[in-house]
């Protein structure tokens, strides 16, 4: 069982930045494919970035590209989403969730954090 805590939500302007911290414990995370989702209200989630279990393997929503990164320390158990240059579109619920690295699916989840930008 892995759980998972995110933290560094908050309010922020239009063209600010925030950092996003995805803590994991119960399981070391080197094995596991990571990714950062998103909720709006009135929207469906949708997956933000995703890095895989060794760095190597990087994804990106179109909508983020060349704003946000993401970032993983296995040593630490963590895994985090520097967002710059953020836009109030970026308004949303943002989730950390783990799968292991052959299963399809992402089983495990944290509690979300708030990210508001205001114009």
């Amino acid at each position: 069982q892995v759980q998972l805590v995110e933290s560094g939500g908050g309010l922020v302007q239009a063209g600010g930045s925030l950092r996003l911290s995805c803590a994991a414990s119960g399981r070391t995370l080197s094995n596991y494919k990571i990714g950062w989702f998103r909720q709006a209200p009135g929207k469906e989630r949708e997956l933000v970035a995703s890095i895989g279990w060794n760095s190597g393997i990087l994804y990106y929503a179109d909508s983020v590209k060349g704003r946000f990164t993401i970032s993983r320390d296995n040593a630490k158990n963590t895994v985090t989403l520097q967002m710059n240059s953020l836009t109030p579109e970026d308004t949303a619920v943002y989730y950390c969730a783990a799968r292991y690295y052959s299963a399809p699916t992402y089983p495990y989840w944290g509690q979300g954090t708030q990210v508001t930008v205001s114009s």
